[in-house]
């Protein structure tokens, strides 16, 4: 073994080694990797500035360099400090402050005629979903007290704050009526695991028994999330209510109310849904600012479930279906505008 590598050894050491009996927790692991995510950047800006300022779209004179030299700097520095102390929320929220500071450097980019706004453009979003990882870390390390393990609290407490965080938070409500018995409605819903089937966002839910059950989410910059989450309300055919356990990493709650449509028209669901954003009201914005309205997400989502319900499977747009141009076959019926949506949808036959 060579002396060189004999010292970086010892160099991953110092910053790898927990003492006896430590648990890293998620939020830590995470951390860690921002830590050197951070030293990989700051390493490239200040070995490569011009070459990064191409790739992302912006001019490379003399400025940019110095610019990408102080913050390859700012880089290091959040990168080495996270990994000397994982568990401490203070330099990951140090790469918030940066992150944001980017995000204005970027968005002044972008309105130079000399800068690729297309590149430009495409870095933002990414430096914004790294910004909302960061958040979140942040978030989750300063709930476990900065200790290294998730801090201790009763039932209780715990979801006094989870409460408190989801009255701040995004709060949806939405109804639509399927054309589906209502016991058929409430008897898939039931099941969890059906939901990803038509939750655009959601990637699994594991039933654990009949009461607790494991979600798994998709979060920014190809990240996911995952939380426990327990069904506090159940009564056949009439409502479903759920709340995700304390210390989740996205707390969230949700109510489905199931009654029969007038006119023998099918089901009545009554949805109303809350959660906190990852990111809190930083990633609400972010989300937004890319088009990701919650309530449209919701409504999407429902949309799905409706046609999950009432002809078994998803409905694809023309675009999905057709290769090349194609004329444009508007629906057939009244009736397949209220199912699909919109008049450039039609139903694939069963």
């Amino acid at each position: 073994m060579t002396a060189a590598t004999e010292q970086g050894l010892r160099f991953s050491r110092r910053f790898t080694d927990q003492p006896s009996g430590h648990v890293e927790s998620s939020a830590q692991r995470r951390a860690r990797g921002l830590g050197w995510f951070s030293i990989g950047l700051g390493l490239t800006q200040i070995g490569a500035p011009r070459a990064l300022a191409r790739m992302i779209g912006i001019s490379d004179d003399e400025e940019t360099t110095n610019t990408m030299f102080a913050l390859g700097l700012r880089e290091i520095t959040s990168g080495i400090g996270i990994l000397a102390s994982p568990q401490s929320p203070g330099w990951v929220w140090s790469r918030v402050g940066g992150d944001l500071m980017d995000l204005a450097l970027l968005g002044k980019a972008m309105s130079d005629d000399q800068n690729d706004r297309n590149r430009v453009a495409a870095a933002t979003a990414a430096v914004a979903g790294v910004t909302v990882v960061d958040f979140l870390t942040g978030q989750q390390l300063s709930r476990q007290g900065g200790n290294g393990g998730s801090e201790h609290r009763t039932n209780g407490s715990g979801m006094v704050q989870q409460n408190r965080q989801l009255s701040s938070g995004v709060h949806v409500t939405h109804a639509l009526t399927i054309k589906r018995p209502r016991n058929e409605v409430y008897g898939f819903w039931h099941n969890f695991e059906n939901l990803p089937r038509f939750m655009a966002h959601l990637e699994s839910v594991e039933v654990l028994d009949n009461n607790r059950s494991h979600w798994k989410a998709k979060a920014p910059a190809g990240t996911t999330v995952e939380w426990d989450a327990e069904t506090i309300e159940d009564r056949p055919n009439e409502v479903i209510a759920w709340r995700s356990l304390p210390d989740a990493s996205i707390p969230n709650s949700g109510t489905v109310r199931f009654k029969d449509a007038p006119g023998d028209r099918g089901t009545e669901i009554h949805v109303e849904l809350r959660y906190q954003p990852p990111g809190g009201k930083l990633g609400s914005l972010i989300a937004k600012l890319f088009g990701e309205e919650p309530e449209q997400q919701v409504k999407g989502d429902l949309r799905r479930f409706k046609q999950v319900m009432e002809t078994g499977e998803i409905v694809h747009s023309d675009s999905s279906i057709h290769s090349g141009m194609h004329p444009a076959q508007p629906p057939e019926s009244l009736e397949d505008v209220e199912l699909l949506g919109t008049p450039r949808e039609h139903a694939v036959q069963r």
